[in-house]
């Protein structure tokens, strides 16, 4: 089972798999071997993994890895078969539109999870420093909001402050599409798929980072470090990041960082698209030389609370302890044991399949998993939720076109290159590959798929 974390590979991970393992003879007669990546390393080793064959039966996928493209490779298992004989309860627990939200041709390839299904781009800002310095906050709506703080923070603390890009700035669904080849501005367009990269907004956002970038608010390094924000600000070399932003967020990226930061929406509202829907799911690789027992372990996922508070928490009474003084469901840690020295202290309990039944830590509130279904459900749903783009017809483009992604938009979407220059050249690059034939084909399927779900 291959997943990805920010904090390191844990120095218990031995005994909560021991204990994991204990659990799931009981229940299913299997062993299960836990193999934590770097989330800076994730998608080379998945990579890795998934063309060597290596063994693998259950492995986290995202939009944001190049879910579409693995199935189009042929490099996952369709689930459909496999959630009918074995999937009952994820059937049961998660939203028909989430799940349909993985289907590529029809079938079904990832298991979304319960968590924060919508997203929005969220600002992330140490306390500390706001402290110190007494920032004004209350005036944050948007990225371009938060300029005068980096401003502050850099003049006095010597360092660049800001870990981000203009990457979540716009409001638009990318239509399931890591590389934003075509998407629907506003999660609507009356369906009509428009080049992101054309957009005057998009140009705009990247002028501005550019100027970021050049007054020294973004780090010289930002298009090629692997360092995550959290560990920069947990090294205090960052002060500010954005993340997709949910209920609970600031808490979950404070352990990350082992700082208190504060959260802030930089988008309008929160939205569901099919990205966000598959931005964590699991899938089976096509090795997998248990794809039944694998379901069942993943089913399991959806309605075993002990098993899910194993993964995400670790081992009551070491590194966990229950906090019945704030609520039924509350834990903490237990004394000695804080963020930086517990030897289980993962905090991504939106893997672990239904995170709506497992136990809340302390400094959240106690109500925030009513808080996350209620965010879930309180957002726009995009116009073309449950599509999913095949890219078969126009492998070779979208191949040579992602390439060209590749190369340029990190580097424009940090400010490390000028945008006066070096996008035309972007735009460029994307006709030649081929963008505006890939962009034909998403809008056929996106009207064949509108047509087929009046």
């Amino acid at each position: 089972m291959a997943y990805y974390i920010f904090t390191g590979t844990p120095k218990d991970l031995d005994l909560v798999q021991d204990a994991v393992n204990e659990h799931l003879k009981e229940k299913l007669n299997v062993k299960l071997k836990l193999i934590p990546i770097a989330f800076g390393e994730y998608e080379q080793k998945m990579n890795l993994m998934l063309t060597s064959n290596e063994k693998l039966d259950l492995v986290v996928s995202s939009s944001h890895f190049g879910f579409d493209s693995k199935v189009a490779k042929g490099q996952f298992q369709p689930l459909d078969e496999l959630i009918e004989k074995y999937g009952q309860h994820i059937t049961e627990v998660v939203d028909p539109d989430v799940l349909d939200a993985s289907k590529v041709n029809g079938e079904r390839y990832g298991v979304p999870t319960m968590r924060d299904q919508a997203s929005w781009l969220t600002g992330l800002l140490r306390t500390d420093l706001i402290e110190k310095y007494s920032l004004d906050t209350s005036n944050i709506k948007q990225l371009a909001d938060l300029e005068p703080l980096l401003k502050t923070v850099k003049d006095n603390e010597g360092y660049a402050p800001f870990i981000g890009s203009a990457r979540g700035a716009l409001m638009f669904d990318a239509l399931g599409d890591v590389n934003f080849i075509g998407v629907l501005p506003n999660y609507d367009n009356d369906l009509k798929v428009v080049n992101a990269y054309d957009l005057p907004e998009y140009e705009a956002v990247l002028k501005m980072m550019r100027k970021w970038y050049q007054d020294g608010l973004i780090p010289k390094d930002a298009a090629t470090s692997k360092d995550t924000a959290q560990d920069l600000a947990k090294a205090n070399r960052a002060f500010a990041w954005t993340w997709p932003g949910k209920p609970g967020i600031a808490q979950q990226e404070s352990l990350k960082a082992s700082r208190e930061v504060v959260s802030f929406p930089l988008n309008e509202y929160p939205a569901i698209t099919t990205a966000s829907a598959q931005s964590v799911m699991w899938s089976i690789p096509q090795q997998s030389e248990h794809p039944d027992k694998a379901m069942q372990v993943l089913d399991l996922l959806y309605t075993d609370k002990e098993l899910i508070d194993l993964l995400n928490w670790g081992i009551e009474g070491k590194h966990y302890v229950k906090a019945t003084d704030l609520g039924d469901n509350m834990i903490r840690f237990p004394d000695g044991v804080d963020a930086t020295n517990s030897g289980y202290n993962i905090n991504v309990g939106y893997f672990w399949g239904n995170q709506f039944i497992s136990y809340v830590f302390e400094g959240d509130d106690p109500k925030l998993w009513e808080e996350m279904d209620n965010f879930n459900k309180s957002a726009l749903k995009s116009k073309a939720l449950g599509f999913v783009f095949d890219v078969t017809p126009v492998t070779t483009e979208y191949a040579a076109v992602s390439s060209v992604v590749g190369q340029y938009r990190n580097a424009l979407e940090v400010g490390a290159v000028d945008p006066e220059v070096v996008l035309p050249e972007f735009r460029s690059r994307l006709k030649e590959a081929g963008v505006d034939k890939i962009i034909a084909e998403k809008q056929k399927q996106l009207d064949a798929w509108a047509q087929a779900n009046k």
